[in-house]
């Protein structure tokens, strides 16, 4: 299906991909205010979600969102019109999110955690017209003030404010929920074929690169997924992840509307709370990430709690030993904004389940193993670089030509950065993780480049060069570590004091390095390029010494 409006900067499908795309079902012809009206009409008394104490139904979410996507027109608010997020997991994201998308306003999926840096290059490179702020959600920084600001610097006429108090000039989620207006008819504005969300891509630079997701595309890439775990109407999950993220939106917003389904909401991640959540809900399916996973796994009192009703546990790393402690059927998997989604089975052996990130999902993804850096294809067992087309493929990041011209292969196929090996096991073509290309880290599902802290770091008066690598980390998977070299006569800063340098210069707190280690030079390669390779084995090296000790 093709667009009814088209957004310059974006990057579309071409007619012919789309009718094929469309004509086989691997993409849905509705979008997704359309779904949640169906699921409305299918389900209406079902509970939508589930947050601490407060529940909603999908009819009580579709008559909410459908007087918010209203009041957000006559606010001022139009077709495409763009509007930055930074709100946490809890009821009033999803509320917000269906308000825009029934409206044709394009949430832009910030997180709570990004400071002037990120929502800057976002804000000049999406041009937002909308804001919506949960004050609470950035725990002791005011996220409310914050966002004022932040609207201001940016010319964002419209700050939406939600959790606690507010200031002048910014509305309420509430206030505008409340309002008794027409409700929309936007049929011959957008279709399947538009743009529902504006996704970020963590990379090896410091600029976000903004992912296009598309109405009737992005419900079919969370059907496919989900439809690997035999999942059905009714069925209970549970998310106490960013709902913002990609991973949350395609669980707890697009998985929601497709069954319908109920989705149990975590606003803050406590691993005793999370069992008794699952044995209070009767919980069936459970996502998790980053450093929730060894938590899960290490969780000492597991017998105490019912888990009778889990049907699977999936998990980017760690399966087995979730598994082990749960008794849950566990599996692995792999997902990336830009449209690729790997996973393990219910049906699929522990050493599919525990031994690779699985299969594809989509019987139109195609999946290629590549010489890094080339178009040689490897055969299975060899490793090489993950590259990918499908129907839910990026076509291109948003604005971003330069960008685009070298993240593809000449025949369209998208190169991850990322190492893998193909595997046949028990007749299936799985696939097993090996490192990245790239030298962005990845600390419990964040995502994040080194540029920009290592430009942050340059100013620091004591600091004559510094370069940031990833380093190993139990819980968090990794971390980062700054190799620095002091200039003359100055001593480098602690942790701690780097630290409230970057914070004072605008860097996420998430991003900050948690190691310095000190050099006279960086380590180079045989052309003469900085070696982060040899930075990242070096640390990675110190820390086992240091950890056999």
């Amino acid at each position: 299906m093709q667009p009814l409006n088209r957004i310059d900067g974006v990057v579309y499908p071409d007619a012919e991909k789309a009718r094929f795309y469309t004509g086989c079902g691997a993409w849905e012809r509705r979008t997704m205010g359309q779904a949640l009206r169906d699921a409305a009409q299918i389900a209406p008394d079902q509970v939508a979600y589930v947050c601490d104490e407060r529940r909603i139904t999908f009819a009580q979410l579709d008559a909410v969102t459908d007087r918010l996507a209203a009041a957000l027109r006559k606010l001022g608010l139009r077709l495409h019109d763009r509007a930055m997020f930074q709100m946490g997991t809890n009821i009033e994201t999803a509320i917000a999110l269906f308000g825009c998308f029934k409206a044709g306003v394009i949430p832009v999926c910030s997180i709570p955690q990004f400071r002037e840096i990120e929502i800057g290059t976002l804000a000049k490179l999406t041009q937002p017209k909308g804001y919506f702020v949960q004050k609470d959600a950035g725990g002791n920084f005011d996220l409310l003030s914050f966002a004022a600001d932040m609207a201001k610097r940016h010319d964002i006429p419209h700050v939406i404010s939600t959790g606690g108090e507010t200031v002048e000039g910014v509305h309420t989620l509430d206030d505008l929920c409340a309002e008794s207006l027409p409700a929309l008819d936007t049929s011959d504005e957008f279709s399947a074929g538009d743009v529902a969300a504006f996704q970020l891509s963590g990379g090896s630079t410091g600029v976000p690169k903004i992912i296009p997701r598309f109405h009737g595309e992005y419900l079919a890439h969370g059907r496919d997924w989900c439809n690997q775990y035999e999942m059905e109407a009714g069925n209970i999950g549970i998310w106490a992840l960013p709902v913002l993220h990609n991973a949350g939106m395609l669980f707890s917003i697009v998985r929601a509307v497709i069954y319908p389904a109920t989705t149990v909401l975590m606003p803050r991640w406590d691993v005793a709370r999370y069992f008794d959540m699952i044995e209070r809900e009767k919980v069936q399916f459970a996502f998790t990430i980053g450093p929730h996973a060894p938590a899960i796994a290490s969780y000492p009192h597991v017998a105490k709690h019912d888990l009778s009703s889990l049907k699977m546990l999936f998990t980017l790393m760690g399966a087995e030993s979730i598994e082990r402690a749960t008794g849950v059927c566990s599996t692995n998997m792999f997902g990336i904004t830009e449209g690729l989604i790997l996973t393990g089975t219910p049906g699929a052996s522990a050493e599919i389940r525990h031994g690779s990130i699985g299969m594809r999902c989509s019987p139109h993804d195609e999946i290629r193993i590549l010489q890094p850096g080339g178009i040689n294809e490897l055969p299975v067992d060899e490793v090489g670089e993950l590259c990918f087309r499908g129907p839910s493929s990026l076509q291109g990041y948003y604005s971003a030509p330069d960008i685009n011209a070298v993240s593809f292969t000449p025949d369209g196929f998208f190169r991850t950065g990322d190492m893998v090996r193909a595997r046949r096991i028990d007749g299936e073509l799985v696939y097993c993780f090996e490192g990245r290309m790239r030298d962005n880290i990845n600390r419990g599902g964040e995502k994040f480049g080194t540029e920009d802290i290592e430009h942050l770091i340059a100013r620091h008066p004591a600091i004559a060069d510094g370069k940031v690598v990833a380093m190993p980390d139990e819980i968090y998977g990794e971390k980062a570590c700054a190799f620095l070299i002091a200039r003359e006569g100055c001593t480098l800063p602690t942790v701690k004091e780097l630290g409230a340098f970057l914070l004072e210069k605008g860097l996420a707190k998430y991003k900050l390095p948690e190691r310095i280690e000190s050099c006279d030079s960086f380590p180079v390669t045989r052309v003469g390029k900085l070696d982060r390779a040899a930075l990242r084995a070096l640390i990675a090296e110190k820390l086992a010494q240091e950890a056999s000790k």
